[in-house]
């Protein structure tokens, strides 16, 4: 096997029993023009998709659609791939013709379709078991990091008030307290048939997103 094949491979945590397989998806179009890794790429991204959704509704099986929906769309994006695969230094495997080799501006696209071949290249070798146990341990980091909601306070309250009362929350600046170099700032909310709850924050932005999420909290939406 090539040297550099049981490297990636070491690097993938990985070993295949097909390694014509591995190549194929390293393979760029610019390399071979008929044996490339469009098809891989193009079945690794649909696995990837089946894989990172299943494994949400499992980690958050509470959680609305939408939220998860959020959490999905920023783990399979092609920002998500390019990270993944420049910490895999994925550039230096790859087999390139002449005339990408010093193309920057296409590099990151070029590493990320590869990732997803790559991972299109493991259902075909190991199945979707071996798929799902490679995918959770290259997004391990970012599927811990979903675990924050991307949905904030202030937009969650705005959409149920919208949908329950056709109004919008009404904030209200209540003082300014503390020294100047590190003001507290105090904000008031409301929406219909609602108290006024007062937030706290280091600015009035981060006021209101308390104030916000204690609202929230009060009305257990």
């Amino acid at each position: 096997m090539n040297r550099s094949l049981k490297e990636l491979e070491n690097l993938l945590k990985y070993n295949f029993k097909n390694i014509r397989l591995l190549e194929s998806a390293l393979t760029h179009k610019s390399f071979n023009t008929n044996k490339n890794n469009e098809k891989l790429e193009f079945l690794g991204d649909r696995v990837l998709g089946l894989i990172i959704a299943k494994i949400l509704l499992d980690k958050y099986p509470d959680e609305k659609e939408g939220i998860i929906d959020k959490k999905f769309a920023n783990l399979v994006n092609k920002r998500t791939c390019v990270n993944i695969a420049k910490k895999l230094n994925l550039r230096k495997f790859l087999y390139l013709g002449a005339s990408h080799k010093n193309l920057e501006r296409s590099a990151d696209k070029i590493v990320a379709d590869c990732l997803e071949a790559i991972v299109g290249a493991v259902y075909l070798d190991g199945g979707l078991k071996q798929s799902e146990k490679f995918i959770l341990n290259l997004w391990e980091k970012f599927i811990l990091e979903s675990v924050i909601t991307l949905i904030d306070s202030k937009t969650k309250l705005q959409e149920y008030s919208l949908k329950k009362y056709k109004k919008l929350p009404k904030y209200t600046f209540f003082k300014k307290t503390g020294p100047q170099h590190k003001p507290i700032f105090k904000t008031e909310v409301e929406i219909p048939l609602s108290k006024k709850i007062i937030g706290e924050g280091t600015s009035k932005k981060n006021a209101q997103q308390n104030a916000a999420a204690k609202l929230i909290k009060i009305l257990n939406i």
